[in-house]
């Protein structure tokens, strides 16, 4: 791969993060429900960290990346994904996260389908699997406030 391609793959996927980071402090800030207000600044906090790792990367070089794989469990992918707005219920803040994390592993794994470079690929394919493992553990959070009838 040429470092042109892996510096533009790389500033690509920063500039995701830090649109989610953004969008997370957002919710963060008009939800009512403390627990929900926390559990956004945590996921905005983590986007930062995935910034800063990307900027390493960016730093390093083009350098084999290991992720474990995570399970999609498909909880929320048939619910419309809600408006982003300052009476936003918690599920539906929640909601749109999730939808949030779909869309950019749903963009990463397409790129990943249309990159011919191997490593391009493989970069391709471990940015989604961030993005799944985030939606992972939203979707638990989600069923857990959604069907409290289950515990």
């Amino acid at each position: 791969m040429k470092v042109e391609d892996f510096q533009k793959i790389i500033t690509d996927a920063i500039d995701s993060e830090v649109e989610s980071y953004t969008f997370y402090k957002s919710v963060s800030e008009r939800v009512k429900d403390a627990n929900l207000r926390s559990l956004f600044l945590e996921l905005a906090e983590d986007e930062k960290g995935h910034r800063e790792y990307l900027q390493g990367l960016l730093l390093r070089g083009a350098k084999e990346m290991h992720f474990a794989a995570v399970s999609d469990y498909k909880v929320t992918d048939a619910i419309e994904e809600p408006a982003l707005s300052v009476d936003m219920k918690p599920l539906d803040g929640l909601i749109l996260a999730i939808k949030k994390e779909l869309h950019a592993a749903q963009m990463y794994t397409r790129l990943a389908g249309a990159s011919a470079d191997a490593g391009q690929k493989m970069i391709f394919e471990q940015l989604a699997n961030m993005e799944k493992g985030h939606k992972a553990r939203l979707e638990d959070i989600y069923t857990n406030m959604a069907y409290p009838e289950a515990w």
